[in-house]
């Protein structure tokens, strides 16, 4: 299955793009005033650390529901160090809160379910091919 997520830069803005996925529109991407955006927006990583997070957290309540166990919700925390990166290493810690889960034993499958959730596994595990081409634009 193809998705396509459309990108394109705001015209008046200096480095805001605007995002369109599947019907949802007004998604915005910007970077950091010290890299030269204006911050009006989340900037990349920030989508790539929320899409883990995320995915943790849904998956961990799609198993509690279907296990009936007493899941009121889950806050996530992700936690971001990118002093490596440069090297090649992004570092992100994320800390899970599973809402009335009293249940050590709970708890703890909760939070091994969540490594198995789609993102994270895509994150530690896949291999990830990008192919980049240029079009000219339409006339």
């Amino acid at each position: 299955m193809k998705q396509t997520i459309e990108i394109v830069s705001e015209r008046n803005r200096i480095l805001r793009q605007r995002v369109r996925i599947a019907g949802f529109e007004d998604l915005y991407v910007d970077v950091p005033k010290a890299f030269g955006g204006e911050e009006s927006a989340p900037d990349p990583h920030d989508y790539f650390d929320l899409s883990l997070g995320a995915c943790k957290a849904i998956t961990a309540q799609m198993y509690a529901q279907r296990k009936q166990w007493p899941l009121e919700g889950v806050s996530v925390r992700v936690n971001r160090d990118v002093s490596d990166e440069r090297k090649g290493v992004y570092r992100l810690e994320v800390v899970m809160t599973f809402h009335g889960i009293e249940d050590e034993a709970q708890r703890l499958r909760l939070e091994e379910i969540s490594h198995k959730c789609p993102i994270h596994r895509l994150m530690t595990s896949a291999t990830v091919e990008v192919t980049t081409r240029s079009t000219v634009e339409a006339a």
